[in-house]
């Protein structure tokens, strides 16, 4: 059984990135491959990185349970909102929070984005450009971008969108296959003895 962690990176306690997370981790427990966590960045805000998280004391120590469980998960899904273009900041933050101990290292992770109306392309340049160097997280070559996000994936299928929700639900079955292979796959080269971080511990 694969442990799959799901990160809704919106600041908004009640968000559409919370939504979304929900849908596909419901879609992740019914295939029979796969338990889910999600950590909503909303509802469960990290501190602001600075130099004292290396002490791992202090509030930093509060941090020790969820390094925990994103070192036992095999593969991760980031959901990110696009604000003013941008990946918002809390989810930046929880990337860089994690980038130098090795909890996402060699894990495969899909990426969705959210998206109000008709975008979702620039967070996924963004992360793919830049939010990995030393984490060494892997994205999968396809992602997701849910747009026009309040017509879909509503637990009342009456607010959804019919043909929009059955696209992107089709979409996002696709996804979360590859996923569970790819989680699958990586578990292997996570054994090989080829992915130690001791000599390089940070990205060229």
């Amino acid at each position: 059984m694969l442990n799959i962690g799901i990160i809704a990176g919106s600041h908004r306690p009640k968000s559409e990135s919370g939504k979304v997370g929900r849908f596909l981790a419901g879609k992740l427990e019914r295939s029979g491959q796969a338990s889910t966590w999600i950590k909503d960045l909303g509802r469960e805000p990290l501190p602001i990185w600075d130099e004292s998280v290396f002490s791992k004391s202090g509030h930093w120590a509060g941090l020790n349970g969820l390094s925990d469980q994103l070192r036992a998960s095999d593969a991760f899904i980031i959901v990110t909102p696009e604000w003013h273009g941008m990946v918002p900041s809390g989810l930046k933050n929880f990337l860089l929070l994690w980038a130098a101990d090795g909890e996402l290292a060699h894990k495969p992770a899909l990426l969705c984005s959210v998206s109000a109306s008709g975008g979702g392309a620039n967070p996924i340049a963004e992360l793919r450009m830049s939010s990995y160097k030393n984490n060494r997280l892997c994205y999968l070559p396809e992602h997701l971008i849910v747009r026009n996000v309040q017509s879909v994936f509503n637990e009342d299928a009456a607010d959804n969108d019919e043909k929009a929700h059955r696209y992107i639900e089709a979409r996002s079955d696709y996804c979360i296959d590859l996923l569970l292979e790819y989680a699958n796959a990586f578990r292997g080269i996570r054994s090989s003895g080829k992915t130690s971080l001791e000599a390089y511990p940070h990205g060229m």
